[in-house]
């Protein structure tokens, strides 16, 4: 799947705060950093990890 900083993306789990399932992919690297749009908390995965709970590309940013 392709993704790059700054899209929108879904994850296959709900978080906990239940206001959104998009997150805002605000780092990338060896590990991505996401951004919760519900609640702002931010959470660390490594690449494939985020890649094995990555749902789909929401919008993708150009």
């Amino acid at each position: 799947m392709d993704y790059q900083l700054n899209d929108i993306v879904e994850m296959k789990k709900q978080h906990p705060c239940k206001k959104s399932n998009q997150w805002k992919i605000v780092r990338m690297g060896a590990d991505i950093k996401i951004k919760c749009l519900g609640c702002n908390a931010i959470v660390m995965f490594s690449r494939r990890d985020f890649e094995k709970r990555l749902k789909k590309v929401v919008e993708h940013v150009e």
